[in-house]
């Protein structure tokens, strides 16, 4: 059971929490029919990303055995056949189906989202991360689809500026894995060699500001102060900006890139983003 969970990725599931932010910022979150629809939401994407994981992991099974982290992954180990791996995908990809339809979404553009994110990645599995850029911006669609998955499984609306933001800093993010990817010298990652440490650098800086200053924005975009009823959101700029800070200095540390392992490795990190956390439901909620 461990080697399948390992399989299935559940630690990067702290991603699906994406699919909250809508409903957080709408000021409906202890709504408990739209919270129950969101969780449903949260578990539908989490077995479609881990349908996807999978597939990733059967088709580079001979790459990553060659690999010095990748090659202690369960099916590239050998502790998981290509057999049971697909059978579980299919299991997923079934789980996924009936936590949607559960969820009692009846907007058939969740599943035109879904569709998008799954054939996105598989693209990307099959060619698309070999074409530099492209490979970045599939990356961060993935981060701006959970956001947009969320709204349409709560039905609510969320501001532009807050989708920019959210678009802003998945770049970010991407570029940071690509940075640390070919710092570290990967040599199963073909599209590194269209790449260089100055460029990268640049651009996840400039993905770095603009989120910061989409953020910005919204917190005093006035149909957000009206929505919202209060002005306070200014005072969570700091908190954000602190967190784009340690991030950055993580990611030019020792760290191999991945959001997920960032965030987990560094406490400092967890508190800030829990510190903002609690700031933005104190605001909206007390």
């Amino acid at each position: 059971m461990k080697n399948l969970l390992k399989m299935m990725r559940v630690k990067h599931y702290i991603k699906n929490f994406l699919i909250f932010i809508p409903l957080i910022f709408s000021g409906h979150l202890f709504n408990t029919n739209l919270l129950f629809k969101a969780f449903l939401g949260f578990i539908s994407f989490s077995f479609l990303s881990s349908a996807i994981y999978i597939i990733y992991d059967v088709k580079d099974i001979q790459k990553d055995r060659l690999h010095p982290t990748k090659s202690q992954r369960p099916i590239a180990s050998g502790r998981v056949s290509v057999r049971t791996a697909i059978f579980v995908m299919i299991c997923c990809l079934l789980a996924f189906a009936a936590a949607y339809l559960l969820s009692g979404t009846y907007n058939p553009l969740g599943w035109v989202v879904a569709g998008l994110y799954f054939i996105l990645n598989i693209a990307y599995s099959f060619g698309l991360k070999n074409i530099p850029i492209l490979d970045i911006a599939v990356l961060a669609s993935g981060f701006l689809l959970r956001v947009v998955f969320g709204a349409i499984v709560v039905d609510v609306w969320i501001s532009n500026w807050l989708y920019l933001t959210v678009l802003s800093l998945s770049f970010y993010l991407g570029l940071g894995k690509r940075r640390n990817e070919l710092k570290n010298g990967s040599e199963t990652r073909a599209v590194l060699n269209h790449y260089n440490i100055s460029f990268l650098d640049k651009f996840m800086y400039v993905m770095l500001t603009l989120g910061i200053v989409f953020y910005s924005l919204w917190s005093v975009d006035q149909s957000t102060i009206e929505r919202l009823g209060n002005t306070q959101f200014i005072w969570t700029i700091p908190i954000v900006v602190l967190i784009g800070m340690k991030y950055s200095l993580s990611i030019e540390g020792d760290s191999d890139g991945d959001p997920v392992e960032v965030i987990w490795k560094d406490k400092t990190l967890i508190i800030l983003v829990s510190l903002y956390v609690l700031a933005v439901m104190g605001i909206l909620y007390l």
